[in-house]
């Protein structure tokens, strides 16, 4: 039985061998995978210029336990190519950085490869990246099972737009009854729409997106942060 094409795209690369590469890969329907790729012979140069970050591919695969080995892929011919350039770029490596450490390997996460390829695709076209780096974070969240519901409070009750409120962790959004520092209810109520337009607003998902993020992630930074520093 010759197994059926699925999309994919690589997110991390390694050595692995002489002759061998680790891949990690967002693959449709399937979530995140890791692969042994053999690259050797003459075709060796060309199957490693493939494999790189941000092309669509249609791999097969094989194996059956966690480790899988990559035996044939191809570019997508019937997929745009996607050209990231400047801050871009550095945000297209931030959502494959981030894919990789927190997506679990070999778990059914079906609609990341998805949400990747639609925030990949509107990195070449926004001229707003922190819009769709927030919009991200706060899906894959979601997606994983670490989301934050912004529609109600702790007690159950709707955000009132006017109200303050703190994030109480396993409890969620606390009422606040003095006008002490907070989250203010619309700007709960423009997360929950994924609208990050507002420079506070924007200012505070950043931040509210790190504490989410903060747990799975450990204490290892991410890399690709750094290419955001002021050089």
């Amino acid at each position: 039985m010759i197994q059926e094409f699925y999309h994919a795209y690589l997110i991390h690369r390694r050595p692995f061998s002489d002759s061998q590469v680790m891949l990690d890969m967002l693959v449709e329907n399937l979530g995140q995978i890791r692969l042994l790729a053999r690259l050797k012979g003459k075709q060796a140069v060309k199957h490693s210029a493939q494999l790189q970050p941000f092309q669509t591919l249609l791999i097969r695969f094989s194996g059956q336990g966690d480790l899988k080995y990559l035996t044939q892929f191809e570019l997508a011919s019937n997929i745009a190519d996607i050209q990231l350039a400047g801050k871009a770029l550095y945000c297209g490596f931030y959502l494959n950085e981030l894919c990789n450490r927190i997506i679990p390997i070999n778990e059914p996460i079906d609609l990341a490869y998805q949400l990747y390829q639609q925030h990949l695709q509107a990195l070449t076209t926004s001229c707003d990246v922190e819009q769709t780096l927030r919009s991200f974070e706060y899906q894959l969240l979601e997606l994983l099972g670490y989301g934050v519901d912004f529609n109600y409070d702790a007690q159950g009750d709707p955000i009132e737009a006017a109200a303050l409120y703190l994030y109480v962790d396993e409890q969620g959004w606390c009422k606040q009854n003095t006008t002490h520092s907070g989250f203010r209810g619309e700007q709960l109520m423009a997360f929950s729409q994924l609208d990050f337009s507002q420079p506070q607003t924007r200012l505070l998902a950043k931040q509210f997106a790190r504490y989410l993020l903060k747990p799975l992630l450990g204490e290892r930074e991410l890399k690709s942060r750094e290419l955001f520093l002021p050089r």
